[in-house]
């Protein structure tokens, strides 16, 4: 299947924490950071996550947001360090690409965002994603 989602990142999963509704679901990237997804139970039932599991994390870009540093009393739990590669800027909106450990990341955001944060190619930042955000597949 080939999917429109810009962000899959592969991984393993390190632990799931179930409850009545929904589950999080830690997953050690490939790139060694670590992510968390919060996915329906009945998802995890579906795909059979147990800790080990190879499974690949999605994320499309409109959801990562970015910062140029780590944000400390922050509810979204996946802030993943890294270094823009490139920044597509349109009349509305920016795509930017970030290098993270093990692969790269794209954000789509305002270009008035892009250009309040000083982004330019080579500068660090902080692609933020809420766990609710995340999809996972099975690899």
């Amino acid at each position: 299947m080939t999917l429109s989602i810009r962000n899959q990142l592969p991984g393993t999963v390190t632990e799931v924490d179930a409850g009545e509704v929904m589950a999080t679901v830690r997953i050690q990237l490939d790139g060694g950071q670590n992510l968390v997804a919060a996915i329906t139970l009945e998802a995890v039932e579906q795909l059979g996550l147990a800790p080990g599991s190879a499974v690949r994390a999605l994320v499309k870009s409109t959801e990562v947001s970015l910062a140029t540093s780590r944000i400390q009393g922050l509810s979204i739990r996946n802030q993943l360090p890294g270094a823009i590669t490139r920044i597509g800027l349109g009349g509305v909106m920016a795509s930017v690409r970030i290098a993270v450990a093990g692969g790269e990341i794209t954000a789509v955001i305002t270009k008035e965002a892009a250009t309040d944060l000083g982004l330019f190619v080579g500068s660090d930042a902080i692609a933020l994603i809420k766990a609710t955000e995340v999809a996972l597949a099975t690899a």
